[in-house]
This record gives C-alpha cells, structure tokens and sequence, in this order.
C-alpha cells in the first residue's frame, strides 16, 4: 500500500483568478522595495547629519547595494531549488524587520547594518517577483503582467522623493523606514495568503562553497570600484591586494563551478547564446544608463535651483518615457509574438539621446533637458524588461531563477562600475572648474561669502548671473564629457542587440512545464472530460 507521503503532489490549479492574487502579492512587494529606494534618497543629508555619518556617507548607498547583490544569485537559485513561497516572505519580514531598526537607529553604523539588511530582503524581492511570474504566466502573455510591476518603478520615482523631503522636513527621517512596515505587514499577509506556489527538496545539496566565493568576488569588485581612486590610490597596497584577491576568488569559483553538482551559476549558462547576449547587454545598459543618471540631478538641481526633495520631479519626464516604451512594447510583444526588434531600437535611442545630452550648456532650456531625458527613458524601457523576458523563455523552465538573477546581477554589477568610473571622471573635472569659476570670479565669490565645500542650489540659483552661469558651466563641463565616453558602450549593446536570435515564446508557464501546475480549462483527457486533477484547487 502506497503511503500518502509518497504520493506525488497534486498539481495547483492556475485559475485566473490565483494568479491575479499571487501578481497582486508580488506587487506589494515590489512597492516596498523600490519605495524605498527613492524615499531614503532625499531625506540621506538629513540622517548621516544628525546621526554623525557626513564623512562616511557613501556607506548609505554602497551596504545596500551591496547587499542587494550579493543575494541576488542566491535568491534565485535557491528558489530553482526550494521553491520561491518562503523565500519571497522570508525577504518580506526581512526587510520590514530591518526598516524597524533603521527607524530606531542611534548611530551611523548601527543604521549602515539596517541598511546591508534590507538590501537583504529588498534584493529578494526584486529576483523573486520576476521568477514567479515566469512560474505562473507563459511568455507569450508575459508581457501584460512585466509592464504594470515596470509602473511601480514609476509611480515611486516620484512619489519617494516627494514623501522622503516632506518626512525630513516636518515628521522626522524616521518615518521614511517607519512607513515601510505597515506596508510591509500587508505585503506579508497578501504574500502569505494567496503567494500559493510549490515548495520542494532538492534532490542536490546546494553549492555553499560558490555562494561564498561569489558572495566574496561580488563585495571585493564593488568595493574596488567604490575605493579605487578616491579613498585609495589605484597603485596602493590596498587596491592591489585587493584586485589580486579577486582574480584568485573568480578562478576559484570557476573551477568550483566547473565540478559542482548543482551549481550557483552553471557555466553552461554561457553557451546559451540569448543568455550570454542579455547578460552583455544588461551589463553594458547598467553601466551606461547608471552613470549617465546618477549626476544628472546634481546638475538640474544646480541649474534650476531646486531642492532636494523636488529634484527628483525633474526625472519625471524620463519615467513617462520609460512607461510608455515599456508598456506599448510588451503589449505587442504579447500580441504578435516577437521581441527581436525592441533591444536594437532602444540601444539606438539611448545612443541619440547620449549624443542629444552632449549638447547640454550652462542655458539650456529645462523643457529641452526634460525631452532628453524623456528620450533617454523611451530607450530604457525598450530593454530592460524585455531582456528579462527574453532570457527566462530561452531557458529551461528548471532554471528560470538562475537565468533571471544573473541577467539582474551583471545590469547591478555594471551599474556600481559604471558610477564609479563616471563619478571619478564627474568629481575631478568639477573640481577643477569650480576652481577656475572661484579664481576668475574672485569679488563675487568673496561678496558671496561662498564655500567651495558647500554649494547649495538655492544660494547658487541667487548669485549674480555671471558667477552663476559659471558655477552651473563647470557643473555641464564635468558632466558632458562622461557622455562622450559612455557611448562606445550603447553602440557595443546596440551590436550585441542585432544578434539576439528570436525564439518562439513559450505558451507553458514554468510550473506548468515542471508538473506542479495545470491551467484551468487548459488540459483534458482523451474521452473530452476533464482532468480530474482540476476538480482539486490545491494551494
């Protein structure tokens, strides 16, 4: 007699209805996530300031950056492996569990932990949301549910910003983490009641081993490329020991990758041609689109003199951008099918809209910067999320995690290089011109009182119009040439972008493929009844 242990699972009915509730869970999390990432932003001055961080403040970004991308591999291979349910609610109340300790920090570093632990949780979040969807919505139709967690993105990049000024303005900094867990709290009870996809055993034993040297060649680039040339000397002994340190972790991942059972990124992945190509083109997006954006409103806030807090509304234009490419792309690639045509396009967009921001100058009109950044965000979302898409349909369905966190780690490891690089080159040509501007323009500054270690926009957007053009010139001279070097770049993701071969989308969601699911109304037997497995709505 066989036991009830031993009898293979029943298959979980994809209804309709299950996998609005499941997409619904998903976007609560997301909304936590990236809500998040645009809140802390503005209100950052304020709590390094009261809490004693202003040297160390590159810390705020870097442990959750960091963070983030140290578990994103792990999230999705250990969800290919145990299943995405509790990992997704462990990513959850971790996030929300560490937004209570940043809330209540009392010291910089206790605060800089808080923050490495929700990247934690919000790094789980981002992975597992796009796999789950993968599990529960075939490729073809992918595209209706990408488009709308894409407009989350877009709906916190400009309701952050706004809510992080007003809550260091009047409430306090800490309700920018205090905020996050009551939504936190539902996103964790909608996660929990209806997030109902399969958990299993692997049949392997993880490879711990390539998560530690990945977790140590992940933190050991990062900090080379946040340290290197502004905290250290690229020739110091520091920097040194550390590049040689990770060209030995990276051979020894390969060579343990190359013998592991079950590993944390299969180098066979490597011989997928549609993987290796997004992975290139996400890499080299992520470096582009990164450097280019992350000074942009340093700049805006120069030139129009807004604060903080209101600086991130210039990007708004971008986002619009962003959200029409995205949306109108996927609902024809959900239509007809094909998906070949929009990375090409949007490459070639963001190259325009490079060589379009090399025209920027001291007077250039804020409606025509809001048109380039419009068209810098239209290229964007001809992308981003369409790669996503590509890679997990040109996978198999046992590895659709895997795919999707790498394809993600290699856009987040060309972004942290290339803001490091562009900050560089940024911050060494401002100096310079700024110390030209104080020189050339020498009553003006002292009539000013001004301190070249603290300019603000709205004392720079009050001084006399030739000090001003001249501060906000040495700004544009700091800033356009790092476009001139960030374009070989988009023309190399645009030749990739030709080679991308066009696979048929699947029309079989990933847990469909692994026997853990069946659509409703999707699958009968041969006399025409149907399945009995769909009698059961099994959670």
């Amino acid at each position: 007699m066989t036991s009830t242990a031993e009898s293979p699972p029943v298959p979980i009915v994809l209804t309709q209805k299950r996998i609005w509730l499941i997409f619904a869970a998903l976007i609560a999390g997301m909304f936590l996530a990236s809500l998040d990432q645009m809140i802390v932003g503005t209100a950052m001055p304020t709590i390094v300031g009261e809490l004693g961080g202003v040297s160390h403040m590159a810390w705020t970004a870097t442990s959750y950056l960091l963070a983030t991308t140290i578990v994103m591999p792990i999230y999705g291979k250990f969800g290919d492996m145990f299943g995405r349910r509790w990992l997704f609610l462990f990513a959850v109340t971790v996030f929300t569990a560490a937004s209570v300790g940043a809330a209540a920090s009392t010291g910089f570093w206790e605060f800089i932990v808080f923050r490495g632990l929700q990247g934690v949780g919000g790094g789980g979040l981002m992975i597992l949301a796009q796999a789950i969807i993968a599990d529960v919505v075939p490729a073809k139709d992918r595209g209706k549910y990408m488009a709308p967690m894409g407009a989350v993105f877009g709906i916190t990049s400009v309701a952050g910003p706004l809510l992080g000024g007003f809550f260091a303005d009047t409430l306090g900094w800490r309700w920018c983490f205090w905020i996050n867990v009551p939504i936190g709290l539902a996103a964790l009870f909608i996660a929990f009641r209806y997030l109902s996809v399969p958990s299993h055993r692997p049949k392997t034993r993880p490879d711990y081993l390539g998560v530690l040297l990945m977790s140590a060649a992940t933190t050991l680039l990062i900090l080379i490329t946040d340290w290197g040339g502004k905290q250290y000397a690229w020739g110091s002994t520091t920097m040194v020991t550390m590049i040689a340190a990770l060209v030995i972790v990276v051979a020894a991942f390969i060579a343990v990758e190359a013998r592991a059972e079950e590993p944390m990124l299969p180098l066979w992945l490597f011989r997928n041609r549609t993987f290796v190509l997004t992975s290139a083109i996400g890499l080299l997006v992520g470096l582009v689109m990164f450097a280019a954006l992350a000074f942009i409103p340093t700049y805006l806030q120069m030139a129009t003199g807004a604060s903080a807090s209101v600086s991130g509304l210039l990007l708004i234009p971008m986002m619009v951008g962003l959200m029409i490419a995205l949306m109108g792309s996927m609902a024809a690639i959900t239509k007809t099918g094909r998906y070949r045509i929009y990375p090409p396009l949007g490459a070639l967009i963001i190259i325009l809209g490079m060589l379009w921001l090399t025209q920027l100058t001291a007077h250039t009109a804020m409606w025509v910067v809001s048109a380039m950044l419009f068209v810098m965000g239209a290229g964007l979302g001809l992308i981003m999320q369409i790669i996503v898409l590509v890679v997990q349909n040109a996978v198999a369905p046992d590895q659709i995690g895997t795919a999707t966190s790498a394809n993600n780690y290699f856009r987040e490891m060309g972004g942290a290089i290339g803001v490091a690089v562009f900050g560089s080159i940024f911050t060494s040509r401002l100096t310079e011109g700024l110390t030209d501007a104080f020189v050339s323009h020498g009553p003006e500054v002292m009539a000013a009182k001004l301190d070249p270690g603290a300019l603000v926009p709205s004392v720079v957007k009050n001084l006399p119009a030739d000090l001003h053009d001249a501060i906000v010139g040495a700004y544009v001279h700091a800033l356009v040439p790092g476009f001139w070097y960030l374009i070989p770049g988009a023309i190399i993701a645009f030749l990739l972008a030709l080679f991308i071969p066009q696979l048929k989308l699947s029309d079989e969601a990933g847990m469909v493929a692994r026997g853990e699911a069946v659509m409703d109304k999707a699958e009968s037997t041969e006399d025409g009844k149907p399945d009995p497995r769909l009698v059961t709505e099994h959670s």
